[in-house]
């Protein structure tokens, strides 16, 4: 939380149109959450994140307008529609009535969306362009702001050219062909669609209920709650499509006997060996006593309280990697174990 408030706090002052966080429910669906919980938890988030920002003394319409999130795209199309739908319907009403925004820009949930990786088989895997596709037009519908459509071949391998070429012409058909980007929520008054969106928006605000009874969103990842309710819905779908009562066409319906192997993306082993050079390269030209001090200051800024940002930034200009300056942040504030819940 001491970074994402440093951070905040910097950005507003240097760079006040950067987008300053994704907050994720990517990978909870990845992981196997329920759309509600998708929802749920990426607010619940996002709700930590904000107050962890006022309570550090920032001005809620300062920072806000410039938060982002970031969900997954799951197969069952109108649900996933009803989502996005109800995500942005709740986080307006939250920074509205529970944390006193005046801003209007404070209020909109700005979304990028990433068709569902765990949705692709390796079975029949050109099913996998139809899925995306879905997917996709469900993100658009649901009033996404950027989108990302995985390739076809990614359940075996980084996808090859042609696929990434194909995944890219089906955000394009949907951008320029279908029309439905040309309107604001198209299946808005849809009986079926309104329903839904209620639906989902009651649920998720039953579990932001829990949690704020827990405590807040942190402390409910300490007790384990939130790894849990996803670890039991992945279960819940799991033995689902092991009965066949969820469909995974291709996979438990609609097989083939035999299939024909598709052409996938071969890494050269030898680029390993390369980059390992480059990052030794690197460490050998650097000003060692620059390098050994500006680390120093990201632990010194770390231990006093100062804004990391800065200190961060000088690091990485002393030519610090990534790792380098995560373990000058470790000593200082450890590292998250998960507790074990039993």
């Amino acid at each position: 939380m001491r970074i994402i408030t440093d951070l905040f706090a910097w950005t507003n002052e240097n760079v006040p149109e950067w987008n300053t966080i994704s907050i994720s429910g990517y990978h909870m669906r990845e992981a196997g959450s329920t759309a509600v919980q998708e929802v749920a938890f990426t607010l619940g988030d996002g709700m930590a994140y904000v107050q962890a920002a006022i309570d550090a003394g920032l001005d809620v319409d300062r920072f806000a307008p410039r938060l982002s999130f970031f969900f997954n795209a799951h197969s069952n199309f109108l649900e996933e529609v009803a989502k996005f739908r109800a995500a942005r319907r709740m986080w307006a009403r939250i920074m509205r009535e529970h944390f006193q925004a005046k801003n209007p820009k404070s209020w909109m949930l700005r979304f990028h969306t990433q068709t569902a990786g765990s949705t692709l088989t390796a079975q029949q895997p050109e099913n996998n362009i139809v899925r995306t596709a879905l997917q996709a037009l469900s993100a658009v519908l649901g009033g996404t702001q950027s989108l990302h459509t995985n390739s076809f071949d990614e359940a075996l391998a980084l996808p090859t050219e042609q696929s990434a070429r194909i995944a890219l012409r089906t955000q394009q058909i949907i951008g320029y062909e279908s029309g439905v980007p040309q309107t604001i929520d198209p299946l808005a008054g849809s009986y079926y669609m309104e329903s839904l969106t209620n639906e989902i928006e009651k649920r998720a605000a039953e579990y932001l209920g829990k949690i704020e009874v827990m405590g807040g969103m942190l402390k409910a990842i300490e007790r384990g709650f939130v790894q849990q309710e996803i670890q039991n819905a992945a279960y819940e779908y799991q033995q689902a499509v092991d009965r066949g009562e969820a469909i995974v066409v291709g996979v438990n319906r609609f097989e083939l006997e035999e299939e024909k192997p598709i052409p996938i993306q071969r890494i050269d082993e030898n680029l390993e060996s390369k980059q390992v050079e480059r990052l030794r390269a690197l460490r050998s030209r650097r000003d060692a006593a620059t390098w050994r001090g500006a680390l120093r200051a990201v632990e010194d800024a770390a231990n006093s309280g100062a804004n990391l940002m800065p200190r961060i930034l000088g690091a990485v200009e002393a030519c610090a990697t990534v790792g380098e300056i995560s373990d000058a942040m470790r000593r200082v504030f450890g590292e998250y174990e998960e507790a074990v819940v039993i």
